[in-house]
């Protein structure tokens, strides 16, 4: 006959393992439940982004396609894709996936809550720009669309993100960004950037390391089969061509357009020489720019370079009766024009 004391005791162990397992909400198997079930989630709404992409740039969209976007099988991909045509998120033409109209919608709520939340990275956080893309493809899964309607409501109703990308509205309506690729253009004609791809990362961090961004005004100089010599932002860059067809451009028809390239750098100021702001760069942004505007560095501010760090950087400025020590990154995203340039 069973001793009583171990009998109560391996009820109380399996009691306890039942509940570590099966408690809800908490135990192991809800919890892995759920992650399995964020996993396909994540896995389709990743799927009916490929896909729209490819649609909207003429592309065919394949199983292989796609298990290269997601990094998963084949055999996977094949189950996810017959779980969308079960939900009626995609038909199947010939071995080729096609969004249906649920499958488009739910495709344009997920960039919608993508490209706001890049924007509002760009805007109101310290993360660079290389980051951007990655944290939102982490965040886009959780963002209900309450939550982006209330995000796109705080950042200003923004239509395009930080690269350009046009912002879906709540309806699921678009304003493209009507650029062309650099790669298109003569040169010497002068262009401006509209929008910056930012995938596949390799490209994206070169365009990034270049200082390149939308709003810069470019001028082709040289265009050959094996790169593409232009000047933007101050500085000569120097792409190959199949780099370079990541940016779009527009045409520059009016003068007063020309707003970005205006006057120099303030780094550009010698000891002594002072300068007033016409402006502050487009690749500033968020809490990095909201400080160089409360600093008073705003256009017609007069700057003075007072003195330099024994290292040559910082540069001490004299900005409205204060002495504000800027970086040289910091300085080159200010927009002078030389006070004996002006006045000559």
């Amino acid at each position: 006959m069973p001793d009583p004391l171990i009998s109560l005791i391996a009820a109380g162990l399996f009691t306890a393992l039942a509940v570590v397992l099966f408690y809800p909400g908490r135990g192991i198997v809800p919890r892995w439940q759920h992650a399995r079930h964020m996993n396909e989630r994540v896995l389709t709404e990743d799927t009916l982004k490929h896909i729209f992409r490819c649609e909207t740039h003429d592309h065919q969209p394949t199983v292989h396609s796609i298990a290269g976007a997601l990094n998963i099988s084949t055999n996977e991909v094949t189950n996810i894709l017959a779980k969308m045509l079960t939900s009626d998120l995609v038909l199947i033409e010939g071995d080729k996936p096609k969004l249906t109209s649920t499958g488009r919608n739910y495709a344009l709520r997920i960039i919608r809550a993508h490209r706001l939340w890049e924007r509002y990275l760009a805007e109101e956080t310290g993360y660079s720009e290389s980051e951007w893309h990655e944290q939102a493809d982490r965040f886009e899964h959780s963002l209900s669309p309450e939550q982006a309607n209330a995000l796109s409501t705080q950042l200003g109703y923004p239509t395009h993100d930080p690269h350009g990308d046009p912002i879906p509205t709540a309806s699921g309506e678009l304003q493209p960004h009507g650029g062309k690729p650099l790669t298109t253009m003569e040169p010497g004609q002068p262009v401006r950037i509209v929008h910056i791809e930012d995938e596949p990362e390799t490209v994206y961090a070169q365009l990034v390391a270049e200082g390149l961004h939308p709003g810069m005004e470019v001028r082709i100089t040289e265009m050959t089969s094996q790169r593409i010599l232009f000047w933007a932002g101050g500085d000569e860059h120097l792409l190959a061509p199949i780099v370079a067809a990541n940016i779009s451009v527009l045409p520059i028809t009016r003068t007063d357009d020309l707003t970005e390239s205006v006057g120099e750098k303030l780094s550009s100021l010698d000891l002594g020489e002072e300068g007033y702001v016409v402006g502050i760069s487009r690749a500033s942004y968020g809490p990095e720019r909201r400080r160089l505007m409360d600093l008073g560095i705003i256009p017609g501010t007069v700057i003075k370079a007072e003195f330099r760090s024994p290292g040559g950087d910082p540069t001490a400025y004299l900005i409205r009766g204060a002495i504000i020590a800027l970086r040289q990154e910091q300085a080159e995203l200010i927009n002078i024009s030389p006070i004996q340039e002006a006045s000559s």
